[in-house]
């Protein structure tokens, strides 16, 4: 019998698991998307019904956030969808988001601000989408879940820890449904790999590692400085809002503002999310972690080659290592000054899963070789937006967790905040998710970063 495609144990488990591999991947074709396997579900509050237009808003509307306007448009008819409204501290941005949702739609009406308070009063706006720089995520969050809306917010979800827990709190009180814009979650491949690491034909996971590399000889994320940037255009004094470090007008903090730890946390906020997200979901039931120990370091100095801009706060490269309850360890790199990744890769105790040309690949232990058969997926379509607004907008609808929901982004957060802490402070950090308190080796507790606690935040 040829292993390809030959799931593992008894003929009797081969033909049940054919039977749900057959089923999960008629999902895939029928929809682009299937559950998270090993999340629960959660109520909310006042669900749009299945037939209703979902109305949103766009609180931030930079890059990130127009790319989210830019792809959520085209799908307003598939989706039942309508940008009605969108809010920037720059007029600029105001009007370009503007323009950009009714191009082609003069039939339509888009309404601009400047104070996304102004769009939470709106009772007929039902979801936000929070595109804003780091350091706002939480508090538009929360004002939006607290106003009643459903929340669809950049990665990473928060700036600190303790905002994880505020978002997390809020989204639990008020029931709605909250998603973390990591769109490697509505990839089939990492649920595959929850479904057959939760049916434990890998045994217990031991190992998982990946990479998200980049090499920009002139400094990642030094972004041009447009001309319209100004004290006029630019409501600096709000961008600005409770950091700690806080600096007169500056275009270049505006655009480059992920090289700054007072607003991001660098790759570990840009970058980390996109592999953490995905491979804690993978597990089929994502946890805490224990413990963080993270090193990095920004030794090419790469802002040197872009005149007028100096150099970063964050590591141009970060190597981080998280502990969890099951006894897994998860190594994750990331680099702006190479980008040669390393497999992607999850260790089990009796085999391996590797998830390239986006298929998940099972290849036994040499130990269990004679109990295991290898096992190869159909090729899932690769990770894109729309899906990943389509999740969101389904689990609205039909009032459950989406992929990136509330319950594993907490997780995701805590191990970035531990993260950034570890390499700051050059110390490990140890995580009781009971009291949500941090120690270090010695078992001294920690208090986490927050704003105005360190001269760089």
């Amino acid at each position: 019998m040829s292993t390809e495609n030959t799931p593992i144990g008894s003929v009797a488990s081969r033909r049940e698991f054919l039977k749900s591999a057959t089923a999960a991947t008629a999902a895939v074709a029928a929809v682009g998307i299937t559950p998270v396997y090993g999340q629960n579900q959660a109520p909310s509050a006042n669900v749009i019904g299945a037939n209703n237009r979902i109305t949103i808003g766009h609180i931030g509307v930079g890059g990130q956030g127009m790319a989210h306007v830019n792809q959520m448009k085209p799908k307003h008819g598939d989706n039942n969808t309508a940008s009605i409204a969108v809010c920037d501290v720059s007029k600029h941005r105001q009007n370009f988001a503007k323009d950009a949702i009714l191009k082609g739609n003069d039939s339509g009406k888009v309404d601009t601000y400047g104070d996304y308070r102004k769009l939470l009063e709106r009772k007929d706006i039902d979801v936000i989408v929070c595109g804003t720089v780091d350091h706002w995520h939480t508090k538009v969050s929360v004002d939006a879940l607290n106003a009643g809306k459903h929340v669809y917010v950049e990665k990473p979800m928060t700036r600190y820890l303790s905002e994880a827990f505020e978002i997390y709190d809020t989204v639990k009180k008020t029931g709605k449904i909250l998603t973390v814009g990591s769109q490697g979650c509505s990839d089939m491949k990492w649920h595959e790999a929850a479904r057959l690491i939760q049916a434990g034909k890998i045994g217990p996971v031991v190992m998982s590692q990946g990479s998200y590399m980049r090499n920009n000889p002139k400094g990642e994320w030094n972004y041009s400085i447009q001309t319209w940037c100004t004290p006029e255009d630019t409501d600096w004094k709000t961008w600005m809002g409770h950091v700690g470090k806080k600096v007169d007008f500056n275009a270049d903090h505006y655009f480059r503002w992920r090289k700054y730890y007072p607003y991001c946390s660098g790759l570990l906020g840009d970058l980390f999310p996109h592999k953490l997200h995905p491979y804690m979901l993978a597990t089929g039931n994502p946890e805490f972690p224990t413990r963080v120990a993270c090193v990095g370091n920004k030794a090419l100095h790469t802002d040197k080659h872009t005149p007028n801009t100096p150099e970063r706060d964050v590591p141009e490269i970060v190597q981080l290592i998280a502990e969890f309850p099951s006894g897994m360890v998860m190594h994750i790199t990331s680099s702006t000054v190479n980008e040669e990744g390393s497999q992607e890769m999850i260790r089990g105790h009796k085999a391996n899963l590797t998830m390239a040309g986006n298929k998940v690949e099972l290849k036994p232990q040499r130990a269990f070789a004679d109990q295991i058969d290898p096992y190869t997926s159909p090729a899932f379509p690769g990770e894109n937006l729309p899906n990943h607004h389509k999740n969101w907008f389904d689990s609205i609808r039909a009032n459950k967790q989406p992929n990136a929901g509330i319950d594993l982004a907490v997780k995701v957060q805590t191990v970035i905040s531990l993260a950034e802490m570890s390499e700051r402070f050059s110390i490990m950090c140890n995580f009781d998710q009971k009291t949500r308190k941090i120690t270090d080796g010695t078992g001294k507790e920690v208090k986490p970063l927050t704003y105005g606690s360190h001269p760089l935040s």
